[in-house]
């Protein structure tokens, strides 16, 4: 994993960014996915020394409560 950091870096940056632009905090978006807001602030930071992965189901979990596809969390813009 340590290879793709920078891609789980901006991956977290992008989950980040369509949360707030849904209205969302954290606290509401992961009770929505189904996660801890711990959890889910690692996958939105991302800038330790550990890298937090994430599952497909979650990756779905989170584009579908943001009413968005998957291919934009992936994708490098905004």
């Amino acid at each position: 994993m340590e290879e793709y950091r920078e891609q789980y870096r901006m991956l977290g940056l992008r989950i980040a960014f369509y949360r707030k632009k849904a209205g969302l905090t954290q606290e509401q978006f992961s009770n929505l996915v189904g996660c801890s807001m711990g959890f889910l602030s690692r996958i939105e930071a991302n800038n330790g020394k550990k890298i937090a992965g994430i599952s497909l189901p979650m990756l779905f979990r989170m584009a579908n409560v943001l009413n968005i596809s998957v291919c934009s969390l992936l994708e490098d813009r905004m």
